[in-house]
């Protein structure tokens, strides 16, 4: 592809169906096939597994790590370490499907997030993402993309269908502790977890609330994944209730106030209808 040919790709809107929208509701996720193209994820991944590996400070050997550590490498912000990753992010055709499913006006980042799953890395615990995140409200949606076709014993991720609304688990933070209470809990009360393989091209998207978990890579090739957090272009900051959403306050949103709108550099408007 060529350079204008990756960037219409990277931005061209594409309109949901009112089915799609209701599913996403529902559910609280939605896998969507062949939203980006191959070709663009091959170009973009090379840059991002590029920076990927140059920023990461994890250097324990798997055996030696915790059970969260264990689930992934990751590394946070790229996109203000790379031109190319810039592009990536800042592209408006995922940042429109976000705003679509969250039914806003408009999203902002709050943050990118390259997750790689070693070979022979473990699962990565049952959890809800919000908890790490100081957001007045539930209008958030993480993108989770491949970036290579991702079969079922590389650990894709899987969902607990309509669990956004169930406060038990909210106060869990990935641990074993977590993986244990989460999914004996949604056992308990009947959600279903559903776990589906990705091809490449393919992107997901879960709110905040919605509990979800990936199992090991039991391949002996990385399971890259790039995950892009969009949130309301209103969302307004919360008091942080515990350490981590303080440690989120300084880092993602640098000089927002509690009880007002979050727009700082590190969270530019990505889409606004």
């Amino acid at each position: 592809m060529t350079p204008d040919e990756l960037a219409q790709a990277l931005n061209a809107p594409l309109q949901l169906d009112v089915q799609q929208i209701a599913q996403f509701e529902r559910d609280g996720f939605i896998q969507l096939r062949q939203v980006l193209p191959a070709e663009l994820l091959k170009h973009y991944g090379a840059a991002i597994t590029a920076r990927t590996l140059a920023l990461n400070t994890q250097t324990a050997p798997l055996e030696a790590r915790s059970t969260y550590d264990r689930a992934f490498l990751q590394v946070m912000n790229l996109w203000e370490h790379d031109a190319a990753v810039r592009e990536f992010v800042l592209g408006r055709r995922l940042a429109h499907i976000a705003a679509q499913l969250l039914q806003v006006r408009g999203v902002r980042l709050y943050h990118d997030q390259a997750l790689y799953k070693e070979p022979g890395g473990g699962i990565t615990p049952a959890h809800a993402d919000q908890y790490y995140w100081p957001l007045a409200s539930d209008r958030t949606v993480t993108a989770w993309v491949p970036l290579q076709s991702t079969p079922l014993q590389m650990g894709p991720l899987g969902f607990y269908a309509r669990s956004q609304s169930v406060e038990f688990g909210r106060d869990l933070g990935i641990s074993d502790e977590s993986e244990a209470r989460i999914t004996a809990n949604m056992a308990r009360h009947g959600f279903e977890f559903r776990c589906e393989p990705f091809d490449l091209g393919d992107v997901s998207f879960h709110l905040g609330w919605t509990f979800h978990k990936a199992g090991a890579n039991r391949s002996d090739t990385a399971r890259a994944v790039m995950t892009l957090i969009y949130m309301d272009a209103d969302m307004r900051l919360a008091p942080a209730l515990n350490d981590v959403q303080r440690n989120d306050w300084a880092q993602w949103c640098p000089g927002a106030e509690p009880g007002q709108p979050i727009d700082t550099p590190k969270n530019p408007l990505l889409w606004a209808g």
